[in-house]
C-alpha cells in the first residue's frame, strides 16, 4: 500500500491537499498518510530566554501538532490511517528526511503555503520540494474563480 506525505503549514492550500488526497481515495486509491509540519528552529532569543532545550522542543512539537490537527481530523474522519511527523529545521530538508524516515512513496501538497513575503524572496517550498524530493510530488493548486 502506498504511503503519502501531506505537509501542512496551517494554510488553506494545505487543507486543499488533504481534500485532494481524500478525493483520490474516493476514486479507489489505497494509501496511508503521513501528516507533517516543520517548525523553524529556535532563534537565539528563544534559546537565551528558555534556558532549557527540552522546553523549546516541547513548544515546537505542540505548535506543529496544533497546525496538523485539522488535516489529521479530516483524514481520520474518512477512515484513513494517519502517521504524525512533527519536525523542525529548514523545511525542505526536514520534509525529505520525513519522506526517507517514514518510507513515503509520494507527496501531496498545496502549491501556496503560509510563507508570504519570505517565500516570494526565497522561492516557494512547493517548488523546492518538486526539485528536491526523492519521490514524486503532486502540487494542488487553489481553484481559481472566474469573474462574470
Amino acid at each position: 500500500m502506498l504511503k503519502l506525505l501531506i505537509p501542512v503549514d496551517g494554510s488553506p492550500s494545505a487543507l486543499l491537499a488533504v481534500h485532494h488526497a481524500l478525493e483520490l481515495v474516493g476514486h479507489g486509491l489505497r494509501a496511508r498518510f503521513v501528516v507533517a509540519n516543520v517548525q523553524e528552529p529556535a532563534n537565539l532569543y528563544e534559546v537565551v530566554v528558555a534556558h532549557d532545550p527540552v522546553v523549546l522542543q516541547q513548544v515546537s512539537e505542540a505548535a506543529a501538532r496544533d497546525l496538523m490537527q485539522p488535516a489529521i481530523e479530516l483524514l481520520q474522519a474518512a477512515g484513513q490511517q494517519v502517521e504524525v511527523a512533527p519536525a523542525s529545521g529548514d523545511v525542505v530538508p526536514a520534509l525529505v528526511e520525513v519522506i526517507e524516515t517514514h518510507g513515503c512513496h509520494g507527496v501531496i501538497m498545496g502549491s501556496h503555503g503560509a510563507g508570504g513575503f519570505k517565500a516570494a524572496v526565497l522561492g516557494s517550498v512547493s517548488g523546492e520540494m518538486a526539485r528536491s524530493s526523492p519521490v514524486p510530488v503532486t502540487l494542488v493548486k487553489p481553484v481559481e474563480v472566474e469573474e462574470a
